[in-house]
């Protein structure tokens, strides 16, 4: 009796997860399901099994157009984003502990900004530049937001770094672009990948950033809810449901590049050893 009851104390932590998983994937499987039918309206009963709303997703140049513009923003503001942060990474290294992690806290506040007050104050601010809405203020809002992002996650790696290989290399010539370069970057590529995957998916998924900074130019979250004001049709859940394929892929993308350069370096750094 002991035994099955702490069987069962085990499983319950298990059985939690996988409700707590299905709960939130219901809201995914319905707009999967609402997709593959060959109906004209959302809803039960569905119709017959068919890819008809994902031919006409595909088919429409405006879909493209947007996905272009999403896809183009995400890669442009992750390097963007990426080499600010991690300039911000390393000048807070300069500090000690303390100061360095207040300075962090202190660059994380366009992340911990409401959205609409964010984007509302990017708009001001670009008006004050001279600066009309477009892809360009896209950019500069996006990598903004992101930036703070990033920049923790390289510091993280940062810390992670083995000092003495970085003093080492400073010992043996090398100035502090070469020992960077040399040293500190190939254990950054994990943090450095996964700062970015975020960064462009952050950017990819921005819908009140490039509502207020977009002008004329349209991304796909943006496009998917202006026509969503017209009423929720099969069409818009299959081009949502080819959105999150495609998030799922970059998600899936940074994982296997992150963990494919952590088993190199240690693979590396085994060989090096001897191990």
């Amino acid at each position: 009796m002991t035994n099955r009851g702490v069987v069962t104390t085990a499983r319950f932590p298990d059985a939690a997860y996988w409700a707590a998983v299905a709960l939130l994937s219901l809201p995914l499987a319905l707009l999967l399901v609402t997709s593959l039918t060959d109906a004209t309206v959302v809803g039960f009963p569905l119709g017959h099994p068919s890819l008809r709303w994902y031919r006409a997703a595909l088919s429409d140049g405006t879909n493209g157009r947007a996905f272009a513009i999403s896809v183009g923003l995400a890669i442009c503001s992750a390097g963007c984003a990426a080499v600010a942060g991690t300039w911000i990474a390393l000048a807070a290294r300069m500090f000690g502990p303390r100061l360095r992690w207040l300075l962090l806290a202190g660059a994380m506040a366009p992340l911990a900004t409401p959205g609409i007050v964010h984007a509302v104050s990017l708009r001001i601010a670009i008006r004050q530049v001279g600066l009309d809405p477009g892809l360009l203020a896209m950019l500069l809002g996006h990598t903004v937001h992101a930036t703070p992002l990033t920049a923790i996650m390289i510091a993280a790696g940062l810390d992670a770094t083995p000092r003495d290989l970085v003093d080492a290399a400073r010992d043996l010539g090398a100035g502090p672009v070469q020992s960077f370069l040399n040293v500190e970057l190939p254990w950054l590529w994990p943090s450095l990948a996964a700062a970015s995957v975020l960064a462009a998916l952050n950017s990819f998924d921005d819908f009140v950033r490039s509502f207020f900074l977009g002008g004329y130019e349209t991304t796909l979250p943006v496009l998917i809810f202006g026509r969503m004001r017209n009423g929720l049709t099969p069409e818009i859940n299959a081009l949502a449901t080819l959105t999150l394929l495609f998030i799922i892929g970059m998600c899936g993308i940074g994982l296997w590049v992150g963990r494919w350069r952590s088993v190199r370096r240690i693979r590396d750094g085994r060989a090096n050893f001897g191990g």
